[in-house]
């Protein structure tokens, strides 16, 4: 269950995401950032924020960017920093590129291996607590009990539609540049599979593999 805050946050983030994501090497289009949707993963120890966001630059292709929001810095992780924000509930937060945050990888991995979802989402508004309508779900193709490796540093390759995590025998493939197409299974692979207000088919997000 993720927990939102009726609050003010500075930058807010688009314009983190405008200002970061146009200078990373899977960026395509040109224009306005919009945001078209949006999920979040939970994490166990429930001190880092997960949420990936699906964007795109003008008529430029849909662009997967996932965030993680943390109460002190990274340690190692200062090149993949996007931006400090200031949030009115829960003072200064440093958010970083998922894609080098070990929390991110765990998540994604126990989504994928073990069939799970999207975090459920509840704001507090005036110290009442409602449950937040989700508009983009994924899915994970793994069966749930599926033993998950624990994950360890990351070490990244950036590619022009992809990024390649390895975490401590667990591979991991998160699409940055998504593109309806047929998903294929592959055996000893799981997938993630999204789907959004505008895209009602499932998309391939993510592969995973454990080696």
């Amino acid at each position: 269950m993720a927990l939102l805050h009726q609050a003010s946050i500075s930058p807010t983030k688009l314009e983190a995401l405008s200002a970061w994501a146009p200078h990373r090497p899977w960026f395509v289009g040109g224009g306005e950032l919009t945001i078209l949707g949006a999920y979040r993963f939970d994490d166990p120890a429930d001190e880092v924020g997960i949420e990936t966001f699906l964007v795109r630059a003008g008529d430029g292709p849909v662009l997967q960017v996932p965030l993680t929001y943390r109460s002190a810095p990274l340690v190692g992780a200062e090149r993949d920093l996007v931006t400090e924000m200031e949030h009115s509930v829960l003072g200064r937060r440093w958010v970083y590129d998922g894609c080098a945050d070990p929390v991110y990888a765990a998540a994604l991995a126990t989504t994928a291996l073990t069939g799970g979802r999207q975090a459920e989402m509840e704001i507090e508004i005036d110290g009442v607590l409602t449950t937040r309508e989700a508009t983009t779900f994924v899915t994970g193709s793994g069966v749930p009990g599926t033993p998950v490796p624990a994950v360890g540093p990351v070490e990244r390759r950036e590619d022009v539609d992809r990024t390649v995590l390895d975490a401590a025998g667990i591979e991991l493939t998160v699409v940055r540049v998504v593109i309806p197409t047929t998903v294929v299974a592959v055996e000893g692979e799981h997938t993630l599979l999204g789907r959004w207000p505008d895209r009602s088919t499932p998309t391939l997000l993510a592969m995973v593999r454990v080696s």
